[in-house]
């Protein structure tokens, strides 16, 4: 408006010659609004660029419809679907997203975080951790706020949902050893990294209940150039015969690896077999060929999304949700039996 302040929605009446209950009705598209008045309505609303309050929806539904979500990365692939998962199953509520991206290397703190996201207008939060915060075992949710944290490990006083990364990458294992691979190796994720941990935790006492004694991991940070750094030094064990088998603690650095081993002269699945994780790589790769862990994160998000928004699944006494990985079989392991 002229004078610098927000249009109220005694403006858009004043300037639409109808009620303030006409304009509300009309905002939130009621059939007892005819369609001329409507139109009237909203001419006005973009003339003045009126914008419904916030705080006069919540007082009339008793919420906001909008959750937030803490994350620290959203540029990595797996966090990318991650949080495509949890816009779907919000919207399938109604609900809209507010997203707080934490500093990936200033500690991580659930207490810092809920003070910042809790000043929004938002009905629940969700943290999803890629690291282990400070104060993990020590928080306290916000009174009358629900909470739920994306996490492989139970919380005593918020409900926790992962996937099972740990089992998973020990079915990994399982099923390179069953077509006759004992020489496997591992592309590790960053250091800090609980997926990557857990992974790295399956993979390696996998090996030791087969009796296999686990080589160095491989260090990546689950990009390609480290997966394609991994490979340079893979190409050296592949020909000895020290390597038949890796499993990459991503897809990224799967292809990552396969690219060097192809530059090396080295067949992905004739000389080596490959096994990458998060079954993400069609998105990025046509026609792709890798045999990779899918998990289910849609499930993980549906789940989140239902402990904040459906009281009675916050009441049902299931507070801690792991769901498998399983498998996605594609050309890129070869049998040794």
């Amino acid at each position: 408006m002229a004078d610098g302040k927000p249009a109220s929605i005694k403006d858009v009446a004043r300037l639409a010659g109808v009620s303030e209950q006409t304009v509300s009705r009309t905002v939130h598209d009621s059939p007892a609004v005819r369609p001329a008045t409507k139109e009237k309505v909203r001419r006005a609303i973009a003339e003045l660029g009126y914008r419904p309050s916030n705080a006069g929806r919540a007082l009339r539904r008793g919420c906001y419809m909008a959750l937030g979500i803490v994350m620290g990365n959203i540029s990595e692939t797996g966090n990318r679907d991650r949080l495509e998962m949890f816009v779907d199953a919000a919207a399938a509520q109604g609900y809209t997203i507010a997203l707080l991206k934490m500093d990936r290397e200033e500690p991580l703190s659930l207490g810092q975080a809920a003070d910042r996201m809790s000043s929004l207008s938002i009905d629940g939060m969700i943290y999803v951790l890629n690291r282990t915060p400070e104060d993990f075992d020590t928080f306290v949710p916000r009174a009358g706020l629900p909470e739920v944290i994306i996490s492989m490990h139970d919380h005593p006083a918020c409900p926790t949902v992962d996937s099972d990364q740990e089992a998973s990458a020990h079915a990994v294992v399982d099923y390179l050893v069953e077509r006759g691979h004992t020489k496997i190796w591992h592309i590790g994720g960053p250091s800090r990294s609980l997926a990557g941990l857990a992974r790295e935790s399956g993979w390696r006492s996998a090996m030791l209940d087969h009796g296999i004694e686990p080589p160095q991991v491989i260090a990546g940070d689950w990009s390609p150039e480290s997966g394609y750094a991994a490979g340079v030094l893979l190409a050296d064990k592949v020909r000895s015969g020290a390597c038949t088998a890796v499993f990459a603690s991503d897809d990224a650095m799967a292809y990552g690896c396969m690219c060097a081993l192809s530059d090396a002269g080295i067949s992905v699945p004739d000389d080596v077999s490959l096994v990458g994780a998060d079954d993400i790589s069609s998105t990025f790769v046509p026609n792709s060929r890798l045999t990779s862990l899918h998990f289910d994160n849609s499930a993980i998000a549906e789940w989140a999304i239902g402990k904040l928004v459906i009281p009675e699944r916050m009441e049902d006494g299931c507070n801690h949700k792991l769901f498998p990985g399983h498998l996605v079989e594609r050309g890129s392991v070869r049998d040794l039996r």
